[in-house]
């Protein structure tokens, strides 16, 4: 139903539903992905929120206002590290964050964040830690020593939520494609207002925002969104061809096409604005019943799982140590899976707990 109602405010062929009922299922799923903003900008900006039900509008602007002043606190901290950092002759790029909804929503407000995301030369990583502490990120969490990001946050007076800020110094593992991020940096285009901050080009913004979502498994339907929006925004200036080419150079391509196969096949009108130049489409076991609840399980969600966790990689190398990281995750991915914190040093018997679970969880799904 959220997808119908998705395609419906990104595609002028498909009709708003006219029942009032649905709009207050939808708006169930609406809150669970945390979208809101996205759907009131969208729904605002094509002249659509007066064909909702009132109720359904006013929630879905009270959430875009909530986010509005969350947005602005935090670009107000984001501009406060950058100025640090600029001081610091330390290079650096936003990534996603509230820079990115202002540049391809149209509006502050239209894409909620909850963290500051930064790339930064691998060079001046130490500088940049030492910096955002010396700003108040003094919390520091435990990195796993084959990730390409740390992440330091602080407390917030009268929040529950910390603010946390994530320093990438590479958008994907090393070990499991050739991506060379210095090209990033070569077509980066300053920032203005500085001389040693700036943000990416458009076309490698497609290329990380379809690298992120592959990493979350299009686990939530803000990932599609982003995609979409990026599609209806660049429209024909978005070169796919040359996407696919850098795609192969950089052992990247059955990322990307896994994740815009799915994209695209969610929403078939994006072929209208940028054809998918790939004949042969991946990941269509990917179902939207599979994120919207956790307990929902069958044979289709773990042939998806096991085909972007293992068939998502361009080489045998890399598929060899996808599949020996998944055998034995670090602590960090354990406690990711298991959903609990490990203060044992020994993980012998949280392995033990983790492959039961995959276990039972194949056993269940072969018995629906």
């Amino acid at each position: 139903m959220l997808i119908n109602f998705l395609q419906a405010i990104y595609d002028n062929n498909t009709p708003l539903p006219s029942d009032t009922e649905i709009y207050h299922q939808l708006k169930g799923d609406i809150e669970y992905f945390s979208i809101s903003p996205q759907v009131y900008s969208q729904l605002k900006q094509q002249n659509q929120l007066d064909k909702t039900p009132l109720l359904f509008q006013n929630q879905l602007k009270e959430s875009y206002n909530q986010v509005l002043l969350q947005n602005l606190f935090i670009k107000n901290q984001t501009k406060e590290i950058l100025n640090a950092f600029d001081d610091l002759a330390i290079e650096a790029i936003p990534l996603k964050g509230v820079f990115f909804s202002e540049k391809y929503f149209g509006d502050l407000a239209a894409r909620g964040t909850s963290d500051i995301d930064l790339l930064i030369m691998p060079s001046d990583l130490r500088n940049a830690i030492e910096s955002v502490k010396k700003l108040g990120y003094i919390v520091e969490e435990e990195c796993s020593p084959n990730h390409f990001h740390c992440s330091f946050s602080k407390e917030l007076p009268g929040s529950a939520i910390p603010l946390s800020v994530e320093i990438h110094w590479n958008i994907l593992k090393e070990d499991t494609s050739n991506l060379n991020i210095e090209e990033f940096w070569n077509e980066a285009i300053p920032m203005s207002q500085y001389s040693h901050i700036k943000e990416l080009s458009d076309y490698h913004t497609f290329y990380f925002i379809c690298l992120h979502a592959w990493r979350h498994n299009l686990d939530s339907m803000k990932h599609f969104i982003d995609i979409v929006q990026m599609v209806h925004v660049l429209g024909d200036s978005l070169d796919l061809d040359s996407l696919f080419r850098d795609a192969t150079s950089h052992k990247t391509l059955k990322r990307m096409e896994r994740t815009l196969s799915i994209v695209y096949h969610v929403f078939p009108h994006l072929e209208e604005i940028k054809k998918l130049p790939i004949n042969k489409r991946t990941g269509l076991w990917w179902q939207y019943e599979a994120i919207k609840s956790s307990t929902y399980r069958n044979v289709k969600v773990y042939a998806d799982f096991f085909d972007y966790q293992f068939f998502s990689f361009d080489t045998v190398r890399h598929r060899f140590l996808a599949f020996s990281q998944w055998i034995s995750p670090t602590r960090n991915d354990l406690m990711t899976e298991l959903g609990f914190e490990i203060k044992s040093k020994n993980l012998l018997i949280e392995y033990s707990r983790l492959y039961k679970r995959r276990f039972l969880g194949v056993v269940k799904s072969m018995k629906e």
